[in-house]
């Protein structure tokens, strides 16, 4: 009894500082959303060059995740964490220092690995917890997504306060503290490691995995869409309402904000409800709130037989605000979902399946700000941001109905699974 006693409180203990680190971890990841902006004005940058200054560090912290859910698997996530966060500590000092476009995109590559964090963490608390309760502990540990929110808190009052350069020099000295900190209260398992005669080779045999690859697809927009949207909100915002920084900052902080938090109340709807059920209506709210999104400022003139009659369409701030909390929330669900997929169909090899899907996710949190960009910078329409998301939202909802609703029974005992 006392050893599972001590077995739980040593859980909870990985649990807690892992998402701690991770939280951490995302602030810095999402550091360009907030000082990319002075930055911006600054090097006179057009939107497609903000949008690929603020995707840079993504595109590390995407790349890295593959291998770093292997060695997860193989060596513990504790030390490769440990690892992975003091790897960090120079290059976002070394931000502070940039004063050149190409600088800023160098040392980012750098900066990004912080978010390969993710699929470090995912599988090492995960094996902490019985099946059961993986969800839960999935959902809790990518809380840490909230990390975004915390970056548009922190940084704008730095930003107006000292200037950008002082934001990347507190970032460091908070990931060498939380780096110390993470490796006084985690903890290691010999029985959590994959068995060595598992290489790499055949490790990356589920890139080949058709279900795998719909599960990337998923976690594209629900994080992907998430990293984008939380990297561009801020400007959007500055640009669409006319509002300064820390305004900005905080209105977009209602989207990031529970789009990290509700992550655990996700886990937990996905171990009592299933992974699918919770992301079928995950795909419908997103669907319906971008469809609202896209639509742009509108004034239109019709002829009416007092004359001609001006109108206006268009959401306004308290509006927009709205549905960007309720997107989060979605997404929030969505994230904790695809992951319990994963638990559920995967259990020998969560390092290595997160770490692909993971990187789907990361590549579209890359890509996704540059085409915000390009197609501002083409179209002129700031709302083609959501018009872009809602046609991506269409293909998932598409591949969903063919390979999983439609082979659902719609009537009799398996229609609607047992909650108990």
């Amino acid at each position: 009894m006392s050893s599972i006693v001590k077995t739980s409180r040593q859980a909870y203990s990985v649990l807690i500082v892992s998402t701690f680190a991770f939280t951490v971890c995302f602030m810095v990841w999402m550091m360009f959303g907030v000082i990319g902006i002075p930055i911006k004005k600054s090097l006179d940058l057009s939107a497609t060059q903000f949008g690929l200054l603020t995707a840079t560090p993504i595109l590390t912290g995407s790349l890295v995740r593959v291998p770093l859910g292997i060695w997860t698997d193989r060596f513990g996530g504790r030390i490769v964490m440990f690892l992975l966060m003091l790897s960090t500590v120079i290059p976002i000092w070394m931000m502070s220092y940039a004063s050149q476009y190409w600088h800023f995109l160098v040392i980012g590559l750098f900066v990004g690995l912080a978010g390969g964090s993710f699929s470090v963490g995912t599988p090492y608390v995960a094996r902490w917890f019985p099946k059961n309760r993986q969800g839960f502990a999935m959902g809790v540990y990518g809380a840490g997504n909230s990390g975004a929110a915390v970056n548009k808190f922190v940084a704008p009052a730095l930003v107006v306060a000292f200037g950008w350069a002082v934001v990347p020099e507190v970032y460091a000295a908070v990931m060498l503290g939380a780096a110390v900190l993470f490796w006084i209260f985690s903890a290691s398992d010999p029985s959590h490691l994959v068995s060595s005669n598992i290489s790499f080779k055949d490790q990356l045999k589920a890139l080949k995995d058709p279900q795998v690859l719909r599960y990337c697809q998923y976690y594209s927009i629900v994080f992907g869409g998430y990293v984008g949207l939380s990297l561009w909100m801020v400007q959007y915002y500055v640009g669409e309402f006319g509002l300064e920084i820390r305004t900005a900052a905080l209105l977009a902080a209602c989207f990031s904000l529970p789009g990290g938090v509700l992550r655990a109340i996700g886990g937990w709807m996905s171990d009592k409800y299933g992974a699918h059920q919770v992301t079928w209506w995950v795909m419908w709210v997103s669907w319906i709130c971008l469809f609202l999104l896209s639509y742009p400022q509108t004034d239109f003139t019709i002829q009416t037989i007092h004359g001609p009659e001006t109108f206006h369409v268009g959401l306004n701030i308290y509006l927009f605000t709205s549905l960007m909390f309720i997107l989060g929330i979605a997404w929030a669900f969505g994230k904790a979902s695809v992951f319990k997929y994963i638990g559920d169909d995967y259990p020998e090899n969560i390092g290595t399946i997160s770490g692909i899907v993971g990187l789907a996710g990361g590549l579209g949190g890359f890509i996704l700000p540059i085409l915000f960009g390009a197609l501002l910078d083409i179209t002129g329409i700031r709302s083609s941001a959501f018009m872009l998301m809602y046609g991506v939202v269409w293909v998932s909802l598409i591949w969903m109905y063919l390979t999983e609703v439609r082979k659902s029974e719609v009537m009799g005992t398996k229609a609607i699974p047992s909650l108990t």
